[in-house]
């Protein structure tokens, strides 16, 4: 097996149904890297994105905290941005299987100094509502000069 480069920053997302979250995260491209099926664990990845999702209960006794009990949507105030080489299939797969798309496919250009930087993007909940922004770069330009911030 190759050994495995882990990134910085891996989210841990922790799931209700296990079974369904890796059938939800295969059917998106991720893949199984290794898995601990006793403990409810797995090591996904996608086009270099890494998560893990563990199974609430399964391991992590710190979860179990009666005064901040874990609640459906789990995924409130965050959405993870996840590169992807070709979003427009990715948005048609996710429709075709049925999946609710949150933000249906769009292109958005967005400031970043004194350039645009362009996104081809989509956005979906995973089954325990973790949001997802499915991202595909389009580019980069100058900013448009009556876009610039003004001293003053």
């Amino acid at each position: 097996m190759t050994p495995v480069r882990f990134n910085a920053l891996i989210p841990e997302l922790y799931v209700t149904d296990l079974d369904r979250s890796l059938r939800f995260y295969h059917a998106v491209g991720f893949e199984t890297v290794y898995d601990r099926p006793t403990e409810g664990f797995a090591f996904l990845q996608r086009e270099g994105a890494q998560l893990i999702v563990e199974r609430i209960g399964a391991g992590r006794a710190f979860l179990a905290d009666p005064a901040a009990p874990l609640a459906p949507p789990l995924g409130r105030g965050v959405n993870f941005q996840i590169s992807v080489s070709d979003v427009r299939a990715l948005s048609v797969a996710l429709q075709a299987a049925g999946e609710t798309i949150l933000l249906p496919l769009e292109e958005k250009w967005y400031a970043a100094g004194v350039e645009e930087s362009g996104v081809r993007q989509c956005v979906v909940a995973d089954p325990d509502g973790y949001l997802l922004r499915f991202s595909e770069g389009i580019g980069r330009r100058p900013v448009c000069a009556d876009s610039l911030p003004t001293d003053g």
